[in-house]
């Protein structure tokens, strides 16, 4: 795998393999010693034009825990604040070495042109970019959902996809680069997959999408999904009035106390973080037992390792992403 870009083109094969890699990166963290000499000798550069704190530090872990050098580059109070643009930065980065470049950009695309043009010969993994994907993310959601299902059904998940899960997923969908990366990739996986939300926070085209569209949450949650991931509310991506009112919205698509006790006994809800707690969430349901964004976050690590393992040190895939 040369680099991960979204979850469009990822096949099935290859997103099985990422997750087996990271359960077996997972077992690095209950090490007393919790690193792997795999990436020794190489360099990752966490490129990121976007503030982040959660996928920043993240990525930082899984290189340190692979024995990489890091360098965190932030957009702020660097040249490209005095307008360097994406060319020259990457052409800083080819000239200091870098062996692989995780980029957030507020721009959709940003990680497809680094990618796809010769200004760089470095693995590009994709940290978010604009509305329109972020695959890590989705493949830490959908290791976290592939452990409870094989859980649930007392067999290892190695091996396994999300075949006949159902996942519903609600709230700003036109913002949201999570909730297209999860879509496509549990869409490839094998899930069912709903997304609820008011119809101003849907993107045009949501139509052609691999998933069903539902504008009552109590009716989605009345199918007895497996999973319910509840997206962020993105107020600094708004521009206009796109509900009525916090109130509003919170009553109709918020996760709260009532529609807690709609949910199946074995369904877990998830969040992509961070929470706008008594908006989307109430506090209730995002410190339930339900609750699995801890273990997304410890997740993520594991993702992550495996990405940066196999862009940098595997073997070739049958598909690139």
């Amino acid at each position: 795998m040369r680099h991960l870009l979204d979850t469009v083109h990822l096949s099935r094969e290859d997103a099985i393999r990422i997750l087996d890699v990271a359960e077996t990166m997972s077992d690095v963290s209950g090490r007393e010693v919790k690193k792997l000499p795999a990436l020794r000798g190489r360099t990752v550069v966490n490129l990121f034009f976007e503030d982040s704190t959660r996928t920043r530090i993240s990525f930082e872990a899984a290189a340190k825990r692979l024995s990489a050098d890091v360098i965190n580059f932030s957009a702020k109070g660097s040249s490209v604040s005095k307008g360097e643009s994406l060319k020259d930065t990457a052409q800083t980065l080819q000239a200091i070495g870098a062996d692989a470049v995780v980029i957030r950009h507020p721009a959709s695309g940003a990680a497809q042109r680094l990618a796809r043009t010769d200004w760089i010969d470095a693995a590009i993994v994709n940290a978010g970019d604009g509305t329109h994907a972020h695959p890590t993310q989705a493949l830490l959601d959908a290791l976290t959902l592939r452990r409870e299902l094989a859980a649930r059904a007392g067999v290892d998940p190695t091996g396994r996809g999300l075949d006949g899960a159902r996942v519903v997923i609600v709230g700003d969908v036109l913002h949201s680069r999570v909730a297209r990366s999860d879509v496509w990739l549990m869409h490839t996986l094998g899930a069912r997959v709903t997304l609820v939300a008011p119809p101003t926070l849907l993107p045009v085209g949501v139509e052609t999408w691999p998933c069903d569209v539902e504008y009552n949450l109590d009716a989605a949650l009345a199918t007895g999904p497996d999973a319910v991931m509840m997206l962020r509310v993105q107020a600094e991506r708004m521009h206009g009035a796109f509900f009525p009112s916090v109130a509003e919205y919170s009553r109709r698509w918020g996760l709260n106390e009532h529609r807690l006790g709609l949910l199946t006994p074995e369904a877990i809800i998830m969040h992509p973080g961070p929470m706008n707690r008594g908006l989307e969430i109430s506090a209730a349901a995002a410190d339930s037992p339900r609750s699995r964004v801890l273990a997304q976050v410890a997740n993520g690590v594991a993702v992550r390792m495996a990405v940066l393992y196999l862009v940098l040190a595997g073997a070739p895939s049958t598909e690139g992403a």
